[in-house]
Parts: C-alpha cells; sequence; structure tokens
C-alpha cells in the first residue's frame, strides 16, 4: 500500500490548514476537525481497496520464441467488483529479454475484462519463464495504490532465430528467392539424378533427348535431371571460447545456430540427411535423418546450448566424428578462425577429408569491414588500417591454401553467413563434389 495522487492532495490541503490555525489559534478547532475527517476518509478508503476481488489474469504467449525477434505478449484481465478501477499492470518477463510496452496503466470496467499487449525480445536461447503479473490497484477514491502479486508461471523456451525459416519459405513459394539474395543455380532439366521423361521443349540440350525413347513415340522426348537426393549432411558445431565473441547484439554462436537451422531446412526439402555433432562444449549428437521433421529435432537439440570458455579442439572433433558416421558426408564446420588455428585445424581437415567432403566457413568480425570504410586523418588512422588490411589479405591466403588442398572455404561476416553458406550448398550439390 502507497500513497495515491489524492493523498497526497488531501496532505497538501492539512500543512495549509495548519499554518492558517498556526497564524489565527481561533481556527484551530476547524483544523482539528477536518485532520479527522481526511484520516478517516484515508482509512475507509484502505479498507475498500483492500476488500477488493483479486482481479483475475491471463497471459497469452508462444510457447517457443525466436531470440532477438521481436514478439508480441497479451495479458487479459477481469475485474469482478462491482466498481471500476484504475490498475497499473507489470509483467513478471524473463530477465533475460528486452521488453516495449511495460508497465501500463489501465481502466478496468466493473464486471468485466480488458486485453492489453506488450512486445518482448529474448536476448538468450534456453528455458525460461514468465513468473507472475505485478498489480498496482488504485482505491476508489484515489488515496491509496494497493499492490498485488498474481502468480502466474509460463514457461517458454527460447530457440534460435527460425524466422528466416519462414521467410525463405515465403520467398520460395513466391519464387522470389532472390530477394534474400539466395542464388537458385539448378536450370530446367538439367542435374545428376535422372527424373522423369518429359516432351522436348526449347532450350534443351541435345544431349537430354533420349533417341529410344523419341524413336518409340515418333516426337522429340528430353530426359529430366534432378540434383542427387538421399545425401549425407553433418553440422559441426563450435562451442569453443571464439563463438563467444560478440557482434552485433548476437554473439557468433547465436549467427551458427541461425544459419545453420536455415541451410538445415533446405538440405531436408532437397531430400537430403542431417544431422549435426557438438564440441569442445556439451557434447550432443545426432545421426543423420530425413524429413520435415527434423528441423523440430534440431531445435529442440541446440535450443539451450551455450559456447564454453574452452578452446576448440578441432583434432579431437574429427576423430570422434569419424568414429561415429562412416558413409560419405558433406560435413559443414562453422567457426572463428584465427592464424595460431592452423596448426591443428590443418591435421583435423586432413582428417576428415580421407572421407569426407569439407564446407568450413569462417566467421569474421564486422569491425574490420568497417575500418577500411572509415577514412583516414592521422598516423594512428593509417596504422589501423593497414594492420587491419594486411589481417585480411593473410586469412585470404588461408583460403587460397585449404581450397587448393580440396576445402570448400567459406569467410563472411556473420550477418551474411545464413544465404552465403546456402548458395555454397547449392553450388556444391550443383556440382556433384559430394
Amino acid at each position: 500500500m502507497k500513497p495515491a495522487s489524492a493523498a497526497f492532495l488531501g496532505l497538501t490541503l492539512w500543512l495549509i490548514m495548519a499554518l492558517v490555525a498556526g497564524w489565527r489559534p481561533l481556527l484551530i478547532h476547524f483544523w482539528q476537525g477536518i485532520s479527522v475527517i481526511l484520516l478517516l476518509l484515508a482509512l475507509f478508503d484502505a479498507w475498500r481497496v483492500w476488500r477488493m476481488p483479486t482481479v483475475r489474469v491471463q497471459r497469452q504467449v508462444a510457447g517457443s520464441l525466436p531470440v532477438g525477434v521481436w514478439s508480441e505478449v497479451i495479458l487479459q484481465l477481469y475485474n469482478s467488483s462491482t466498481q471500476s478501477s484504475r490498475v497499473e499492470v507489470f509483467d513478471d518477463y524473463p530477465i533475460t529479454s528486452n521488453l516495449q510496452g511495460q508497465p501500463q496503466p489501465l481502466q478496468l470496467p466493473a464486471s468485466a475484462g480488458i486485453e492489453t499487449q506488450y512486445r518482448i525480445c529474448p536476448q538468450q536461447r534456453g528455458a525460461c519463464q514468465f513468473a507472475g503479473v505485478h498489480l498496482l490497484i488504485e482505491s476508489p477514491w484515489r488515496f491509496w495504490k494497493h499492490y498485488r502479486y498474481i502468480p502466474l508461471i509460463t514457461p517458454i523456451r527460447v530457440y534460435p532465430n527460425f524466422a528466416t525459416i519462414t521467410k525463405f519459405a515465403w520467398f520460395a513459394a513466391e519464387n522470389r528467392l532472390g530477394q534474400l539474395g539466395i542464388r537458385q543455380l539448378q536450370r530446367r532439366g538439367e542435374g545428376l539424378e535422372f527424373h522423369q521423361l518429359r516432351e522436348y521443349r526449347s532450350g534443351d540440350a541435345l544431349r537430354q533427348i533420349d533417341w529410344n525413347a523419341t524413336s518409340r513415340y515418333k516426337k522429340l522426348i528430353s530426359k529430366e535431371y534432378q540434383d542427387e537426393r538421399d545425401q549425407q549432411i553433418i553440422l559441426l558445431i563450435d562451442c569453443g571460447r571464439r563463438m563467444l565473441t560478440q557482434d552485433s547484439t548476437l554473439s557468433h554462436f547465436d549467427h551458427m545456430l541461425n544459419a545453420i537451422l536455415l541451410l538445415a531446412y533446405v538440405a531436408l526439402r532437397q531430400g537430403d540427411a542431417l544431422g549435426l555433432m557438438t564440441f569442445s562444449g556439451e557434447p550432443r549428437w545426432l545421426a543423420p535423418r530425413k524429413g520435415m521433421n527434423t528441423i523440430n529435432v534440431i531445435l529442440n537439440t541446440v535450443y539451450d546450448l551455450q559456447p564454453s570458455t574452452h578452446a576448440s579442439d578441432y583434432l579431437n572433433a574429427a576423430i570422434q566424428l569419424t568414429q561415429r558416421h562412416k558413409k560419405r558426408a558433406l560435413v559443414v564446420l562453422i567457426s572463428n578462425l584465427r592464424d595460431e588455428d592452423n596448426d591443428e585445424l590443418l591435421p583435423a581437415l586432413q582428417l576428415l577429408r580421407h572421407q569426407h567432403l569439407v564446407l568450413l566457413a569462417s566467421l569474421r568480425e564486422r569491425i574490420l569491414n568497417e575500418v577500411l570504410e572509415q577514412p583516414i586523418y592521422t598516423f594512428e588512422d593509417a596504422l589501423r588500417h593497414a594492420a587491419t588490411l594486411d589481417y585480411l589479405n593473410t586469412r585470404r591466403q588461408t583460403h587460397d591454401a585449404l581450397t587448393h588442398q580440396g576445402i570448400v572455404y567459406l569467410d563472411t561476416v556473420p550477418e551474411q553467413l545464413p544465404v552465403k553458406i546456402v548458395n555454397r550448398y547449392w553450388e556444391i550439390k550443383r556440382s556433384g563434389m559430394l
């Protein structure tokens, strides 16, 4: 219980009357009467708000939310009292989230309900919960604000940003993937795996024509191919300390999870089997499986996964993977690489190459590009620019060396990783490298 507007107004009136009574002693009895009246009014108002029925509250929120994306939370409040009341509402939201639209002042009608909403943006993946709702109920005569806490536990799961998948599906249905930056390299009738026979169309290559079928049907018949299906994709997830690097509001680890979700969705749509393995952190293994339901399995496997403070042990990860999975697969390794990693990384890549095709993606801090774009005014600016350029040239040399060894290499800033890794996957499928 704390004072409200009428209480402060009454206190101000009481002090004014006290000053007047001090100047005119004849008014002291009048001041005492006013004091008693104000006190009785305040006590009666406190008793009324204390006896008010508890406001019933319901919360509507999705059971799973994407990290870094604003989502809507709806609160429904019902007033069972025969009197309307003013209420200030503050939801007990997960503390690892940003908030918009709280607290909210509301006017609750008598014997009726009202609905309000606010927005929440989770900043950390994992299991969390809404604990309850804080209410400040104003008394009928506005002398007091009575605090009540309504326990209302709502557990939720914060997943990697699966909103990218929804956007991809929508653009794919509209045949507008180019707006996302994704290049579809398939050309009509061409591929690696026979799909069907059909009538010849203008633009088909001569090598597509099936001459036996043409002779039988007395018209040109073309072979139609599609990209090979039923291939194996394994995501090798680095949980080492480098992935703790923060870029914008998300860490490199969160950017990586967002990218592999989109890659998983695309690969599963292509008919490939997808699995994953973590290393240098909490060990998790998911054997390759097919079907779009695998997306849900992957989400539930990685949603609470966090990077550790351990150094990334690439060689040990390669040994474990070769022991667990014998069939040839496309191994996708995403990490934040440095020059000093080469001594351990190269043996691991060579071990994987004996059996698998390796796609290595290295995340590059966005600030490196920003330094190169800044104008140079001082000697320190020139040194910073030259050092950054030298560092990027060294990364480019590493890229060339790995490419010559048969490693598919990708160097990108985190925000561009989802689109670039999907494009590289389609290039691999189209080329028949796997």
